[in-house]
């Protein structure tokens, strides 16, 4: 099983309930932005070129990627991150109100919907378990979306085979209720 396989994998244990994955379709998109927007403030120079936190943050996390592995997930995430990281951009430099509102704003906003999705699901987040959480989420938003689409049938059905099927789940505080 390839790197990116298995953490999918992994991730998609935690994520069994369509109303989960669908929260995290809002969620971690608003998260990477935010982190973007928060990150695009610091400016710095690396041999005469303007650069920011947030491209600095974007080539690490695309560096992840590609060392778990050059597949249409890694390299599509790759994109969807980059262009929130580039919409982001412009934040950097707004004034100060702008920068924090839409930054914490966004921020807030995207964690809310994981914390309510996860709350339906009836499990904690994958990073509690495993920090990597935080960078394959976007994956799993990528390769959700792509199964969505028709694409990687294959992919998908081992997916499902070792996580088990999407369907509504009964979350454990409400069983008693």
């Amino acid at each position: 099983m390839s790197a990116p396989t298995e953490l999918l994998v992994q991730y998609a244990r935690y994520h069994r309930d369509p109303r989960n994955i669908a929260t995290h379709y809002i969620g971690i998109p608003l998260i990477v932005f935010a982190i973007g927007v928060l990150l695009a403030r610091a400016q710095f120079s690396l041999a005469g070129v303007p650069l920011g936190a947030h491209m600095l943050v974007w080539l690490l996390a695309a560096l992840w990627y590609l060392r778990q592995g050059v597949t249409t997930i890694t390299l599509a995430t790759i994109v969807a991150t980059g262009v929130l990281v580039a919409l982001a951009h412009p934040f950097g430099q707004a004034p100060l109100a702008t920068w924090l509102g839409v930054g914490l704003g966004s921020f807030v906003v995207g964690w809310v919907f994981q914390f309510v999705g996860h709350f339906w699901e009836g499990r904690k987040p994958a990073f509690v378990d495993d920090l990597r959480g935080l960078l394959v989420g976007p994956m799993f938003v990528v390769a959700e979306l792509w199964f969505a689409l028709g694409g990687d049938r294959q992919l998908h059905a081992h997916i499902v085979r070792e996580a088990g099927p999407v369907a509504r789940q009964t979350p454990r505080h409400a069983q008693g209720a």
